[in-house]
């Protein structure tokens, strides 16, 4: 019993690890090497939408500094991803990052909590929502907007939406969300629905303003 028990656990733990995996990377770019990162991120991407066990694969810069670029990526599991990083389009991006990066590459690994999709044209407002609350107070955030996802799909102008906890930071969460424009986003946050979140937001977080969190993002690379 106790031998089999020991195995459970061994499959269970590689259960989890060769999960769906979901990865956020974060690129602070050398003027200089601008247009370099934006051929080749679009490369990388476009590489990776074709390779094995690839759900999605996007990159952007941030509206006000197109020096910080991000790559959003969603694999079938966790061993496509780290063999895709061996394809030369991830070497290419290694090579380049060693020269042309003004700080460190940062690389979260998320767990997908909710998430929702429609027809999205590539015009759409494209927002990350960085949310580090209080400890104590994950499973409420976590609640929050689990009830939320019902009125969330029922909203015409919303046409993703991503809840995800950072692996390594139980506090941590990122908010994914495309939207059909500004004025559709600013319509979203006054939605009485989402007066229970926007409280907690207010007063849950834990470095107020929660605001300093946004970041506004514009798609490059793919036609």
């Amino acid at each position: 019993m106790k031998i089999r028990r020991i195995w459970e656990i061994v499959l269970g733990f590689l259960r989890v690890k060769n999960e769906q995996a979901a990865v956020l990377t974060q690129y602070h770019v050398k003027t200089s090497y601008q247009d370099q990162f934006l051929a080749i991120l679009s490369q990388y991407t476009l590489s990776a939408i074709e390779a094995t066990g690839n759900v999605m694969a996007e990159a952007y810069y941030e509206r006000g500094d197109g020096c910080v670029m991000w790559v959003i990526e969603r694999w079938s599991c966790r061993t496509s991803y780290r063999e895709n990083k061996r394809s030369a389009a991830a070497k290419a991006v290694d090579a380049l990052s060693k020269v042309g990066i003004a700080g460190p590459v940062k690389t979260f690994f998320l767990q997908e909590l909710e998430i929702f999709s429609k027809d999205i044209n590539r015009d759409a407002l494209t927002i990350l929502l960085f949310v580090d609350v209080i400890p104590g107070t994950e499973k409420l955030f976590k609640s929050i907007n689990h009830d939320l996802m019902p009125v969330l799909r029922q909203t015409p102008g919303v046409l993703w939406f991503q809840l995800s906890q950072l692996i390594s930071h139980k506090t941590r969460f990122v908010v994914y969300k495309k939207l059909r424009n500004w004025d559709t986003f600013q319509y979203h946050l006054k939605e009485p629905a989402l007066t229970p979140l926007m409280k907690f937001l207010q007063t849950s977080v834990a470095i107020p303003p929660f605001e300093n969190g946004y970041h506004h993002l514009i798609q490059f690379g793919q036609p």
